[in-house]
């Protein structure tokens, strides 16, 4: 079954990053067949094999030999990996579903944000509806209530920095994916783990902030991959957190 996770994350992966680069440039993502960016030929089914296709073909285009990006192998990988690592630790559990769309809107704002600086509102909506639907089947109506509430205050503390932000820099502090985002992180977790989640993204941010202010001259740092690799820490590390805030605030 492990194996079978594995495969399926390949293929996941390999679907994301699909979605991830053609998206943001208004490209269809779900029915134009697959092409190469270089010679814009069509791709065949053999040619889109995860991992196999990439080492046969020994990292280039079949027909115009033109060099695949590393970045194909490696959300793939990445994608098997994080969806085989969820089903060994949870099983398949609510936890198991949660984590699954934790990983798939981590690897998506990865590609996009990384690459375009942008957060796509078509995986927050996705995500948002999946997890009221797993909530909902899981937990019950009343939980599922209480969670849309939560998700709902850290909109709000989500925009009142963004607020705040833009007023002191006079410019804008954050974009509009980030203070989205933020509502579906209180919509996963309650509202005082969201907050925790906000707090670790800007400890996690710091380094690559402060990296960017000194080596590049474009000062924008996109956010929403520190955001979203704070929710998966304190998704995987869930009962330690809920300690730890037990003990701060017992």
């Amino acid at each position: 079954m492990a194996i079978l996770i594995f495969i399926l994350g390949l293929l996941f992966g390999s679907f994301y990053l699909v979605v991830g680069l053609r998206l943001p440039k208004g490209e269809d993502a779900l029915f134009s067949r697959s092409h190469c960016d270089n010679c814009q030929h069509v791709l065949k089914w053999y040619n889109l094999i995860p991992i196999f296709s990439f080492i046969g073909q020994k990292g280039k285009c079949p027909y115009c030999h033109e060099k695949i990006s590393p970045l194909n192998i490696i959300v793939e990988l990445a994608t098997g990996f994080l969806f085989t690592l969820g089903y060994l630790m949870y099983g398949f559990s609510y936890e198991f579903y949660l984590y699954l769309i934790v990983v798939s809107l981590m690897i998506l704002i990865f590609i996009t944000d990384f690459i375009y600086l942008i957060i796509l509102d078509s995986p927050l909506i996705i995500g948002t509806i999946l997890v009221i639907i797993l909530k909902y089947i899981y937990l019950g109506l009343m939980p599922a209530l209480t969670s849309l509430l939560n998700g709902i205050l850290l909109f709000f503390v989500m925009y009142l920095i963004q607020f705040l932000g833009s007023k002191l820099f006079k410019k804008e502090s954050l974009g509009g994916g980030d203070v989205k985002f933020a509502f579906l992180i209180g919509l996963i977790l309650d509202f005082p783990l969201g907050l925790v989640t906000l707090i670790l993204s800007t400890f996690l941010a710091l380094p690559y902030s402060i990296a960017t202010l000194y080596m590049t001259k474009n000062h924008e740092v996109p956010y929403g991959p520190f955001l979203v690799g704070a929710l998966f820490i304190v998704i995987v590390f869930l009962d330690k957190f809920k300690a730890l805030l037990l003990v701060l605030f017992p």
